[in-house]
């Protein structure tokens, strides 16, 4: 018999097995469904990261592997050139040259760099210390180059080169020169170098880039900035140039062709700034619009600051050169909100033009609680008998409290009807004029005074008001928008600064056109008792613009003055429009802590008016028309 074949393996297997209950499972699908999916995940990660690198940042990694292999060198774009609107260029771009730091090659040996950095300071000066902390805290992903001087004088890149220092790269570019300055300062602005939360909100800038920073070089900065080229330039061992590439040429920026009449806003400033010297003080504001299609021809805010020589002290002056008076600052308007509060009148039916009212110079408020010391509100001085387009000329605040607060028999308007017509001229909106950093008007209402304050609203609160004091503040510009609307019949023009943007006047694109939006009236009338009350005030010998009746073209104005800091200072205002019927333009000049009130600011609106005549109404031929849009056809919207 054949001996039976003993196998170890199954021998050990059944002794493991004996006394076990062993159940084989076979692996679910689930299991392979999860590794598939975190197969096709991560298969799907490094795609992306593969079309990151190949497609959306090639350029970017393509610009860094070529600054590795040679020196990069930016080709500055010119920036585009603001005109005015008669062509007048306004700003220009000098050659200039720049300098960087290579931090790929200033990196290499860090043992250096404080030596390295020194030796570049004698030539440029520069804290080393302050550049050498944020070269190492630059990210070499993000930034090649670090900029460390603009407009090295040629002695200096002389200088520089004979260093043959790889690290330092010398770009030639552009230096911005305003060739006026201080005048046109708060319309155009400034560029000035990138900071850390331009580049997060735009990853295409780079480190040594310039951009807009207020004014219309901010807004419109992406068309005026261009495109720029690049250039790399290989080297040999011994750092001598032996090839250079251009990848791609600049683009210069766009033009902006703008309503800037740069005449008058030279003759503006000039006026505004010797007044301001004579009554020995630094602030105010002027703006020059025509009426009938919003285009700003002058924009002045003082005191000023000259964009081709910043400091750091302006920022902290406390005069606020860098501030915009004219679009940002709010003001208690006086007395010129007092045609706004006629029209209102009349509209609602609370007087009759010709209807008396007796100012012997206060109106006595009778007092409920000591009948024998009534509450006094003061006129400026006393009027005697005057209606509505002789209070409107002599500027009587008796009047204007009576027909807006009541009084006695008079009917008022009422805070509420005049809260309601401020906002029909819109006085608490911006007025969507193309620069950055506009305010808008801040409206009181009895609500917002019994939260601010924890006091009612009483009926002196309505007096004030309805003579522009109080707590009803408004920017310049809402103010001559507003007064635009009385000189051209009832709509309010939109403002604006930049007409055309393009490479060529020839075939620059339309960026904005007139656009007014009509005032819903009940009777038109209304409107010409105030234009007439306006008239009146330049040409009855009692009219507090009577001085401006000397300029050979009809005019019409209102002049203001408002108390502030607790009555111990007085801004002086001044508005006008000429020439009537026809206006085509409209100013407004501001005076801050004025010494006689509104006296004050006529002469400037005299002189600009007078210079405004003999430039651009009494004149035979001119090049251009005083408006880009005369052969236009205003767009009107709806007003809400």
């Amino acid at each position: 018999m054949a001996k039976k074949e003993i196998f170890l393996e199954d021998a050990v297997l059944d002794d493991l097995s004996e006394g076990l209950d062993i159940i084989e499972r076979p692996i679910t699908g689930g299991g392979f469904r999860i590794f598939a999916w975190v197969a096709a995940a991560l298969v799907l990660l490094v795609f992306l990261k593969v079309f990151q690198l190949a497609y959306l940042k090639q350029d970017f990694y393509q610009s860094r592997a070529l600054a590795n292999a040679g020196q990069e060198t930016i080709l500055q774009a010119p920036r585009g050139i603001i005109y005015d609107r008669y062509g007048v260029p306004l700003v220009s771009n000098e050659p200039s040259f720049d300098v960087n730091l290579n931090l790929s090659q200033i990196l290499k040996d860090k043992s250096h760099l404080d030596s390295e950095l020194a030796t570049i300071a004698a030539i440029v000066p520069f804290n080393v210390a302050d550049i050498k902390q944020k070269v190492l805290a630059t990210d070499l992903e993000q930034q090649a180059y670090y900029p460390i001087a603009r407009a090295v004088p040629l002695s200096g890149i002389i200088a520089l080169k004979k260093l043959n220092d790889p690290a330092v790269v010398i770009e030639n570019g552009f230096a911005r020169n305003y060739l006026d300055g201080p005048a046109f300062s708060h319309i155009l602005g400034y560029i000035g170098l990138v900071n850390q939360s331009d580049l997060t909100s735009n990853p295409s800038l780079r480190l040594n880039d310039e951009i807009g920073k207020v004014g219309l070089e901010k807004q419109y900065d992406t068309q005026l900035r261009g495109v720029n080229g690049e250039q790399i330039s290989f080297r040999d061992a011994h750092g001598n140039v032996i090839d250079e590439k251009t990848l791609h040429q600049p683009v210069a920026g766009d033009n902006i062709y703008t309503t800037i009449d740069a005449a008058l806003q030279q003759e503006f400033y000039t006026a505004l700034v010797t007044r301001l010297g004579q009554l020995n003080r630094t602030s105010g504001a002027g703006i020059a619009i025509n009426p009938q299609t919003g285009e700003i021809l002058s924009l002045i805010s003082m005191p000023s600051f000259d964009g081709n020589n910043l400091t750091s002290s302006l920022f902290t002056d406390p005069t606020r050169p860098m501030f915009n008076r004219a679009i940002a600052g709010l003001y208690s308007p006086g007395s010129t909100i007092k045609p706004l509060v006629a029209f209102g009148a009349l509209e609602e039916n609370i007087i009759d033009p010709l209807a008396s009212i007796y100012s012997p110079g206060y109106l006595d408020l009778p007092n409920p609680y000591d009948p024998a010391h009534p509450t006094r509100f003061l006129d400026w001085r006393p009027q005697g008998w005057v209606n509505m387009y002789s209070a409107l000329a002599r500027s009587s605040d008796v009047y204007f409290y009576e027909v807006g607060g009541g009084f006695g028999t008079q009917k008022g308007l009422g805070i509420n009807m005049l809260h309601a017509y401020w906002e029909k001229f819109d006085l608490n909106k911006e007025t969507g004029i193309d620069l950055p950093g506009e305010n808008a008007g801040s409206l009181p209402t009895p609500q917002e005074k019994e939260d601010r304050t924890g006091q009612i609203w009483r009926i002196g609160d309505t007096y004030n008001v309805s003579i522009g004091q109080g707590d009803l503040v408004i920017t310049p510009l809402e103010l001559i928008r507003y007064i635009s609307a009385i000189a051209n019949g009832g709509k309010l023009p939109t403002p604006f600064i930049a007409s055309r943007i393009g490479t060529d006047a020839t075939d620059a694109t339309v960026v904005h056109s007139p656009t007014l939006t009509p005032i819903t009236m009940k009777d038109p009338a209304h409107l010409a008792v105030v234009q007439q009350g306006m008239l009146d005030t330049v040409t009855k010998d009692y009219g507090t613009a009577y001085p401006m009746r000397v300029v050979p073209m009809v005019i019409a104005a209102k002049t203001g003055s408002a108390q502030i800091q607790n009555n111990t200072k007085e801004n002086a205002f001044v508005v006008a429009y000429a020439p009537v019927p026809n206006p085509t333009i409209a100013i407004v000049v501001l005076i801050e802590d004025s010494v006689q009130g509104s006296l004050n600011a006529v002469p400037v609106a005299q002189e600009v008016m007078q210079w405004y005549y003999d430039h651009r109404v009494n004149v035979t031929s001119q090049a251009t028309s005083t408006s880009l849009y005369a052969t236009t056809t205003p767009a009107t919207t709806t007003s809400q």
